[in-house]
C-alpha cells in the first residue's frame, strides 16, 4: 500500500549513540535495555530490544543507532520503552541493528 511522502515525515527516526546497556531478565524473551542519547534536541531515552544473541553488551556501548523518537511509550514488564530501535531482519530471522556511519550527527532525523 503506497503512502505519501507528508506519511512518511510524520515518523521522526534519528540518529543516537547507546551510552549503557542492562540486562533485563524480567522480561519473557532474551532483550536488553538500552539508554541510548539522541542529542541536545531529543535527549536521553530508553529502549528494549531483542537483540541479546547477536551483540554482547560491550559489543553496544557507543555504538550509533536508529531509533523512531514519536512513538507514544511503551510498557515492557517493569520497563517503559521510550523509543523504537530500528533494526531489521538477518538472514536466520535474528535482528540486525540499523547503524549510521560514524561521521553521522547524533540526533540528526532520516529523510
Amino acid at each position: 500500500m503506497p503512502i505519501s511522502y507528508a506519511d512518511f515525515e510524520k515518523v521522526d527516526i534519528r540518529v543516537g549513540k547507546i551510552i549503557k546497556v542492562e540486562d533485563f531478565p524480567e522480561a519473557r524473551k532474551p532483550v536488553y535495555k538500552l539508554i541510548i542519547d539522541f542529542g541536545p534536541e531529543i535527549g536521553i531515552k530508553k529502549s528494549s530490544v531483542q537483540i541479546v544473541d547477536l551483540y554482547s553488551k560491550k559489543d553496544l556501548e557507543g555504538i550509533l543507532v536508529m531509533g523512531v523518537v514519536n512513538f507514544p511509550p511503551k510498557q515492557i514488564g517493569p520497563f517503559i520503552s521510550e523509543v523504537l530501535t530500528v533494526g531489521v531482519a538477518s538472514e536466520e530471522g535474528k535482528v540486525v541493528l540499523v547503524r549510521p556511519d560514524k561521521n553521522a550527527k547524533l540526533g540528526s532525523k532520516l529523510f
